[in-house]
């Protein structure tokens, strides 16, 4: 990690609701919550809890020095809006194949 730059991995208790267009492309109690310097917190959330029949693969990969190379996927009307990472850096290999949504209403409920 550089000097000052820190990523922690937790498990999360919140109840997370993914909503894109009015429909609920995801909903799970067992989010992954990244807290990493200079970002907002990300829930990632296990594939199983994620409508992956309404993701459609891109092409699009970006690198990331601290996580690794995260791949994405569309929402209907929301390019690249979705993304995982299939090989992550050991120190966040928590995340491994968990999705992230960047383009869609994220509500998180404390339970």
């Amino acid at each position: 990690m550089t000097k000052g730059h820190r990523i922690t991995v937790e498990r999360g208790t919140d109840h997370v609701r993914v909503v894109h267009e009015g429909q609920v492309v995801a909903e799970t109690s067992r989010p992954l919550l990244l807290r990493e310097t200079g970002y907002p917190v990300r829930y990632y959330l296990p594939p199983e809890d994620v409508r992956t029949d309404l993701l459609t693969p891109s092409e699009t990969t970006t690198r990331c020095p601290f996580k690794g190379t995260a791949s994405y996927w569309s929402l209907p009307g929301a390019r690249d809006a979705v993304w995982a990472y299939r090989e992550p850096k050991p120190e966040v290999a928590a995340v491994k194949d968990h999705f992230c949504f960047y383009d869609a209403e994220v509500t998180a409920e404390q339970e």
